[in-house]
């Protein structure tokens, strides 16, 4: 990744892609807890996170995660889990025919979302 991939890192990315549903079920300083529902042609688009971990635990549908550095494929269903480290490049996508339904809990530390090109 160089810097010509990066674009600005945001505090707020729910505007840079669109879900069916989202929620914050929890915010506290340096933690966050958020449900998304994807469709099966949504995705949440390449980025990463400088100081703050992704722990993705699927509620409903399949999951398919994909990373960079070391570049990986992750499968999930249901009551399944992943965690993505601070500064790991990740894309998530719905791997199923039904809405993805997960949730992503953020930190410990300050969030922000560096999209990637």
């Amino acid at each position: 990744m160089t810097n010509a991939d990066r674009l600005k890192p945001v505090k707020d990315a729910s505007g840079l892609y669109e879900v069916e549903r989202r929620a914050r079920h929890a915010v506290r300083p340096g933690f966050h807890i958020s449900e998304l529902q994807l469709s099966p042609s949504q995705k949440v688009p390449w980025h990463y996170h400088t100081s703050i971990s992704d722990t993705f635990y699927v509620l409903e549908g399949q999951m398919r995660l994909f990373l960079q550095n070391p570049k990986e494929e992750v499968r999930l269903g249901p009551g399944e889990t992943y965690v993505a480290a601070a500064k790991r490049p990740h894309l998530v996508t719905n791997a199923g025919t039904t809405s993805l339904t997960f949730l992503v809990l953020q930190g410990m530390g300050e969030y922000d979302y560096v999209p990637l090109i």
